[in-house]
């Protein structure tokens, strides 16, 4: 028995193609409720990227662990501003028609990973040359 044609990402053909309309609706659904998820965590890392006051009475150790602790939030708030760019982005190419196809190689991203990340910009292959640098 011959094996299952396999397309560029590794996926057997036929699951990298062209999005449904039912997919796109739940693909929109996705992205919108990572929106609203991001917006809310976005406002609580606010709070934990306040500037700490070095005028504290705490301790020495306490006052590095709260500075330390502040910088770890405004990484994570930078990461999650970044995956909100990419929502928001996704949710426009949904609206001009465009969503779904790599913008590297304009090729379908495919529905797999876009289930598992509905923002995704670049196809697996593309996604993993630009790592790979």
């Amino acid at each position: 028995m011959a094996p299952t044609p396999r397309n560029v990402t590794g996926y057997p053909r036929g699951m990298d193609d062209e999005l449904t309309e039912t997919q796109i609706d739940e693909l929109r659904a996705a992205l919108e409720a990572l929106e609203l998820e991001l917006t809310a965590s976005l406002k609580s890392a606010a709070e934990g990227a306040k500037v700490v006051d070095l005028d504290q009475p705490i301790g020495r150790v306490s006052r590095i662990d709260a500075i330390q602790q502040q910088k770890m939030a405004e990484a994570s708030k930078e990461k999650q501003q970044l995956r909100m760019g990419q929502v928001r982005v996704a949710l426009a190419a949904m609206e001009s028609g465009e969503y779904g196809d790599c913008r590297s190689c304009d090729e379908p991203i495919g529905y797999r990973r876009l289930r598992a990340r509905p923002e995704s910009p670049f196809c697996l292959r593309c996604q993993g040359g630009r790592e790979r640098g």
